[in-house]
């Protein structure tokens, strides 16, 4: 019995052993945080920039306080320099002219009142400048929605904001950054909106006193925007509505957006969602929890069609929406170079199918890699090193861009094919060259010599690798055609190669994972034939 737990165990070891070692480990626990935080504006505001700098600009109607350092100078008939502290009572004292009470005195009045009382001592020949050198510390209590409530020392001369990046900044979740009120003595004294400051870069002075109350409310009304919009965030509302001119000013909506829905939720939790034109509705009312996308939703007449390769005429035209391949075809001016018989045609909306198709194959590949299991301990630790060259081979498969080719086949009618926005039909050059790429020693270009056989064009490029998968060549034509070449049928034997070809030979898949050496097989396949690359595993 011992020995029979003993063999279940081992194995049940080994067969998880390749499941275990192969999954992520550095996983975020803070994804659904971060992602949350991108959708409230205002919330890389803190990060904290302010709170290690100390304001010293100039205001005006800051109200010298005790603890303030003024620094003054006299010259003339009576020189004299120092900084000097407003003293407890609200007066510093310059020698040979006494005591001056500056407490409660304007900052933009400081010079003036100096000058005022040194003149009623020296009549002449003495003249001053003062102004404050350093503001008064001050302890200000930071509470509410905040990352970090607590007490923080600070300048009198600070801004809120500096306060509140010392306190890590407003919770996303549930603070507003339109309603935070400084309280002095248990009274509210004053409201700021950092929406000024995060729209238009304003922000009023403010004269913090020890022991003010820094309070940031809880957001009460807010609405979502997303779409074609410069600022997709979750806005906060002053009042339970706004129109949609506010929202525009707010979201920046990009100059493609034409349109917009407004998703909201009644009471039943039953979702309604209506669309609109942004044209004409600049007064509609958007309401608290409402989500409002914006669309580029276009009727467009006309069609761009780039035209790429050898030939005289424009390289982008803009045609009538519904316009054949045909009658772009016929605009098209060939030089003495161009091999108009063997042009092709590239389409966006056919590469999109194309990665859609590789990602689910790639995708499929993968959860096949992550899960197989293994029957002892050797064969976990030979899965664990085939499962990262897999892993590895997915990464570099995911990167490759597919062109979306359409093959043109001979005798085709081009009056029935129409034209999609962004389609690039390229014209070839006439080429008397043959590439040859993949598993061979010295891939490259060569010259196209009439007669000369398959063979002898491997044999240049000095002949296979150790790697080349023989029963697995392709030959791509100039019109973007893919054919298998194999030798051993009559078609390989007589197969005479044409100039402009280009002959990619596969690689094996080199390895004991067989339930997966089909799958990587079909995806290398695919990568040649739709970005004529030969990805290696």
């Amino acid at each position: 019995m011992k020995k029979i737990f003993l063999t279940i165990f081992i194995l049940f070891t080994s067969v998880t052993a390749v499941e275990v070692d192969v999954a992520p480990k550095d996983a975020d626990s803070n994804v659904s945080t971060i992602q949350e935080s991108k959708l409230v504006f205002g919330n890389r505001l803190f990060n904290g920039s302010f709170s290690h700098n100390k304001q010293h600009r100039y205001n005006p109607n800051y109200l010298i306080n005790i603890g303030d350092i003024v620094n003054i100078r006299l010259w003339g008939a009576f020189d004299f320099n120092a900084s000097i502290p407003v003293d407890s009572q609200g007066n510093i004292f310059l020698p040979k002219v006494g005591t001056i009470k500056l407490v409660g005195l304007k900052n933009e009045e400081l010079s003036r009142t100096l000058q005022s009382k040194i003149k009623s001592v020296f009549k002449t020949n003495v003249f001053v400048y003062a102004d404050l050198g350093n503001y008064q510390p001050v302890s200000v209590f930071v509470t509410g929605s905040v990352n970090k409530p607590g007490l923080y020392e600070g300048l009198s001369s600070d801004s809120v904001i500096q306060f509140l990046d010392k306190a890590r900044g407003i919770e996303n979740e549930f603070g507003s950054y339109r309603n935070i009120t400084i309280l002095r003595d248990n009274k509210p004294i004053k409201t700021f909106d950092l929406y000024s400051f995060l729209l238009n870069g304003k922000l009023d002075l403010f004269q913090f006193q020890m022991g003010d109350v820094i309070n940031v409310e809880s957001v009460k009304n807010y609405v979502e925007i997303n779409g074609d919009v410069k600022r997709p965030y979750r806005f906060e509302m002053i009042n339970d509505s706004v129109d949609l001119a506010t929202i525009l000013k707010a979201a920046l909506p990009n100059p493609t957006a034409t349109n917009f829905t407004v998703t909201k939720w009644n009471q039943d939790n039953e979702q309604s969602v209506s669309i609109h034109s942004i044209k004409g509705n600049e007064n509609f009312a958007i309401h608290s929890g409402e989500v409002v996308e914006f669309l580029p939703d276009h009727n467009a007449k006309s069609i761009e069609v780039k035209i790429s390769g050898e030939h005289l005429s424009l390289h982008n035209i803009v045609v009538p929406k519904g316009s054949t391949l045909g009658e772009v075809f016929e605009k098209i001016k060939p030089s003495t170079l161009s091999d108009m018989g063997s042009f092709q045609l590239y389409r966006k909306s056919i590469a999109e199918e194309q990665k859609k198709l590789l990602d689910a194959q790639l995708n499929d590949l993968e959860a096949k890699t992550l899960t197989t299991g293994s029957m002892s301990t050797e064969e976990a630790i030979i899965r664990k090193q085939e499962a990262q060259l897999v892993l590895n081979f997915i990464d570099r498969a995911r990167k490759v861009e597919l062109k979306g080719k359409v093959v043109i086949n001979k005798d085709t009618n081009l009056s029935l094919i129409t034209l999609e926005d962004d389609d690039e039909i390229y014209i070839p050059k006439k080429s008397h060259m043959v590439i040859v790429q993949g598993e061979v020693m010295l891939p490259g270009a060569q010259s196209y010599v009439d007669g000369m056989t398959f063979d002898e064009y491997i044999n240049s490029c000095g002949g296979y690798s150790f790697r080349a998968n023989t029963d697995n060549i392709l030959i791509i034509k100039k019109n973007g055609k893919v054919v298998t070449y194999d030798p051993s049928s009559s078609f390989g034997s007589n197969y005479q190669v044409q100039p402009g070809d280009a002959i990619l030979v596969m690689g094996k898949v080199d390895t004991k994972y067989l339930q997966v050496i089909k799958d990587i097989t079909q995806i290398v396949y695919q990568l040649a034939v739709g970005a004529a690359v030969v990805l290696r595993y």
